[in-house]
Formats: C-alpha cells, sequence, structure tokens
C-alpha cells in the first residue's frame, strides 16, 4: 500500500500510486465494462452471470466471507509469499492475518452494499449510482475502510510486531502519512470500479467486487515487491 516517505508529501506518495495503478487501472475497468455490457446485450453472457448470481444467492453470507477472503487474500498472499524475498516475503502467520481479514471484509461490504440498496435502491440508473459512488468513495472509505486496511497491513507488515504497528495509529499525523495517501492513489482505480459494480444488480456486485479486488491487491503486491 502506497505511503508517504518523511521527505515526500502524503498527495505527492498518492499521486505516485495514483500514476503506477493508472495502466492496470484503465484495463480492470474496460474489462469491468465488457462484462457489465454483456451481461444486458450479450444473452450468453446474461446466463451465465445469472447461474452465478443465483449460486452466490443460495450460499448467502458464506459466499461472501470466502470468496471475499480467497480474492482479497489468499491469493495476493500466495503472490508475495513465493515471490517475495527476504524480509518481503510474507510468512503463512501474516498470510492467515490477511485472508481471515479479507474473509471478514467479505461479510462487511455484503452488508454495505445490501443496506445501500435498501437506503437507496437496487436500480442501475445513473442518479442511484451517482449516489453510491459519493457514499462509497467518499464516506465510507475515508472514514472506515482504508483506515481499517491500512491498520492491519501496517501490523501485518513483515519485521513488525502487532503492538509496535497499531502503537502508531494513535500517533499525530498517521492517517494524513498512512491513509491519504492511500485514498489518493486508489481514486483513479476505484472510484470507475465501484461505478461499474453498482451497474449490475445487487446480487452480483459482491462477485465483480472481488475480481477487481484480486486484481488490484495483486498489481499492488506486485509494485512492492519491485520496490
Amino acid at each position: 500500500m502506497e505511503t508517504s516517505t518523511p521527505s515526500e508529501a502524503p498527495w505527492e506518495s498518492g499521486l505516485r500510486g495514483a500514476r503506477a495503478n493508472l495502466v492496470p487501472g484503465l484495463l480492470l475497468q474496460a474489462a469491468s465494462v465488457v462484462l457489465v455490457l454483456g451481461y444486458y446485450r450479450l444473452a450468453v453472457v446474461h446466463d451465465a452471470l445469472s447461474a452465478v448470481s443465483r449460486f452466490r444467492e443460495s450460499w448467502d453470507v458464506p459466499f461472501s466471507v470466502l470468496s471475499t477472503g480467497l480474492f482479497g487474500g489468499v491469493l495476493p498472499f500466495l503472490y508475495v509469499h513465493f515471490r517475495g524475498k527476504g524480509s518481503s516475503a510474507w510468512g503463512w502467520g501474516q498470510g492467515a492475518v490477511l485472508s481471515a481479514f479479507w474473509a471478514y471484509k467479505g461479510l462487511e461490504v455484503d452488508v454495505w452494499y445490501r443496506l445501500q440498496a435498501h437506503m437507496v435502491g437496487s436500480g442501475h440508473d445513473i442518479r442511484t449510482i451517482v449516489i453510491k459512488v459519493i457514499f462509497d468513495q467518499f464516506g465510507y472509505c475515508p472514514l472506515f475502510a482504508v483506515p481499517v486496511t491500512a491498520a492491519v497491513y501496517q501490523a501485518v507488515d513483515a519485521g513488525r510486531g502487532w503492538k509496535e504497528s497499531l502503537s502508531g495509529i494513535t500517533k499525530p499525523g498517521w492517517y494524513r502519512h498512512k491513509v491519504l495517501p492511500v485514498l489518493i492513489a486508489n481514486l483513479g482505480v476505484w472510484v470507475p470500479a465501484v461505478a461499474i459494480i453498482y451497474a449490475l444488480p445487487t446480487l452480483l456486485q459482491l462477485p465483480l467486487q472481488n475480481i477487481v479486488l484480486c486484481f488490484y491487491t495483486l498489481v499492488i503486491a506486485h509494485q512492492t515487491q519491485r520496490g
């Protein structure tokens, strides 16, 4: 996850991360657009995603927990574990923590999507999508989702203990230096991504979010290993 160095302003670090994420982000968004357009315009894609929707509905909460744990935690962990070198390679304990964290996030995001559908509606008109994007990216993410995620990754970071890592959260400037750069770097990827996600029926939003999440976390992991 992008954070600022002592000599670099948080917004500069965020813009650096946004530039690094530009091409992968555009590819993710293009693939998501194709998938959504296919759902509404191509019978074969609509039928395939409808089958996914029925499967997701039959499994309900366990689907949210297991799929997000897999795509957000297990797969990125395996990449870092086997591709990382020295202290940059996550251990199995760290992988277990991250997988458990993303499994929990699956439940959280599922509840968030359902809550928005209840409050705003489940339509895919422009007004509904815009309202959901604003609530998501300028409310839920900066106030809760990204700070919690940044804190967990800081604690899991190789070579740091939980007590030492979490104690940094209470220090002045933690949000500015650790969370703000991530928010800025993520805007270019996740604002368009969640707009596309909210264009789908509620039951299909989490599966598409999982796909974007998996590729995005793999990109971030790859950049970390190169850095």
